[in-house]
Parts: C-alpha cells; structure tokens; sequence
C-alpha cells in the first residue's frame, strides 16, 4: 500500500513539529527493553552509568525513528504521529543527557542541532515516497554535510572527540538508517528489520566514544 496523501503531507508537518519542539520532554527515561545487551553492565560506576544512558538513548532514536518512517511509508497516520512524538521526546532526553555535563546552554545549543537531522531524513522519506529524486538526492546531500556541522559542535564541546571522526561516525548513521529507509519503501520486512537492527547496533560506535570522552575530560565529575 502506498502512502496516503494525507500521511505524506503528516511526514513534511514533523519538520515543524520537531522544529517547534512542541512534544513535552519525557519525565524520566527508563531506558529501552530493545537496546542491545552488549550495551547493559552490571558495574555501578558513574562513568557505566553514563554509556549505559547514552547507548540507551541513541539505539532508542533509531528504533523511533525506524517506526516512524515505516508508519509513514505505510500510511499509517495515527502511527506516524505517535512515532513521531515518541522520537521527539528522545531527542529532548538525549540533550538532557549532554546538558547534565556541559550545561543548560549546551544542552538548548544541541536540541536544535539534533532535531536537524531528523527534518532531513523526513525530507528523504518524503522524496522517496513520492519518487522525487531530486528531493531525496537533496536530503543526503544536506544528512552528509549535517555530519561535519555535528562533527565540528562535538569538537567545539569536547577536544577528545574530533571532528572527522565524529562526522564519519555520523555519517554511517545517516547511511543505515537510510537503507532502513529504502527497504521499508520498497515494502521488503525482511531487509527493513534486519537493516534497523544493524542500524541501531551502529549507534553503540557513537556512544561508547562520546561516553569515554566526556569522562575523559570531566574526570573527577565520574568518579566512583
């Protein structure tokens, strides 16, 4: 079943919808039954603490994102727009997360920087539903330039984490999600599950740097 005209044009209202950030932020995060084991730990240190949280939050990003551009592709508005408050709400918790180390103007500098990326792979979607090329073309091109804008925002934070490293890091995010993306297009199940399990498992590669360099630099803030 194709897309409806009215899910299509719910896709394009999510930009707004992120932009605005007019989802509430989750009032705790219990973290994510899906998450990947490797990602759990029974060790009760702060430093654990913190890359259990942030493996947590950014698998949880993928599998919300996941959702929403399979319910769009579907035509499935109502779910869509569940999906899609869901994965506003990670965004607000993930930097929540940054915010509790770097501060509250960091954390109100990387809520919009996030949520960018966000509009750009609605915008893909909305390419590939509708076959226009050139719109999807665009997306990638905006996702990939994205990378270094986020690579350098990270750098800028935190001088353990360097721009090309996290831009390439990014990337592949971009890159995995995007094959989620096609294979829910092209209504294949199998390829999209098994593309969104890679993907999600990618973000372990985000997380365990980003965690091990904050700790790096706030050492005495993770001790114990």
């Amino acid at each position: 079943m194709k897309a409806s005209f009215k899910t299509l044009v719910g896709i394009a209202g999510v930009v707004a919808l992120v932009g605005a950030g007019c989802s509430q932020s989750m009032a705790a995060h219990d973290g994510m039954a899906m998450a990947s084991p490797s990602t759990t730990t029974s060790s009760g240190t702060k430093a654990a603490a913190l890359r259990t949280t942030l493996n947590n939050l950014f698998a949880e990003h993928v599998w919300l994102a996941g959702s929403a551009t399979g319910a769009a592709l579907g035509g499935r508005d109502a779910d869509f727009k569940a999906a899609a408050a869901a994965l506003d709400q990670n965004s607000v918790a993930i930097a929540r997360a940054i915010g509790s180390v770097y501060g509250s103007d960091a954390e109100q500098a990387f809520l919009p920087l996030w949520r960018k990326h966000i509009g750009f792979a609605v915008d893909y979607t909305v390419g590939v539903a509708t076959n226009d090329r050139a719109k999807a073309d665009k997306a990638v091109n905006d996702l990939v330039a994205y990378s270094q804008d986020f690579g350098a925002f990270l750098q800028s934070a935190n001088p353990n984490l360097p721009k090309s490293v996290v831009a390439d890091l990014v990337k592949h995010h971009v890159v995995t999600l995007k094959t989620v993306i096609d294979a829910q297009a092209a209504k294949d199940p199998d390829k999209a599950y098994v593309a969104l399990r890679t993907a999600a498992g990618h973000m372990q590669m985000i997380a365990d740097p980003l965690a091990e360099a904050i700790v790096k630099q706030f050492p005495d803030k993770f001790r114990g």
